[in-house]
């Protein structure tokens, strides 16, 4: 059985431009994938996201997801408008498409994170 040759498109990450960097970049942000992992099961309030991810602070909370937002990775639904406002955060399908990049980032984590 003969094997087929598949040309392995190697961005150049070191590029401004490249919209593999852009992502990267995006996606490094300190907060953004542990807001990921918190939103894959389901919608969250952002109390329980605070609870979920020890260690972020209200503002970067709200920055982080604000800028989710505007990536598309993240919706954000009010549930009631007047005070005291209800908000909830959920990943987009374009948010959900992170799964498998990111339990392959675990997995090799589990393999090689203790070297």
């Amino acid at each position: 059985m003969g094997r087929v040759a598949v040309d392995l498109v190697v961005p150049d990450v070191l590029e401004e431009s490249c919209v593999t960097r852009q992502a990267l970049e995006r996606l490094a942000a300190k907060w953004r994938v542990l807001l990921i992992y918190s939103l894959l099961p389901g919608p969250r309030r952002p109390a329980d996201l605070r609870r979920r991810v020890p260690g972020i602070t209200q503002k970067m909370l709200t920055e982080t997801l604000r800028g989710m937002t505007e990536d598309g990775l993240v919706t954000r639904r009010v549930l009631k408008a007047e005070p005291p406002q209800h908000i909830e955060y959920e990943l987009t399908p374009l948010g959900l498409t992170l799964r498998e990049p990111l339990a392959a980032i675990c997995d090799w984590a589990r393999v090689y994170g203790s070297r």
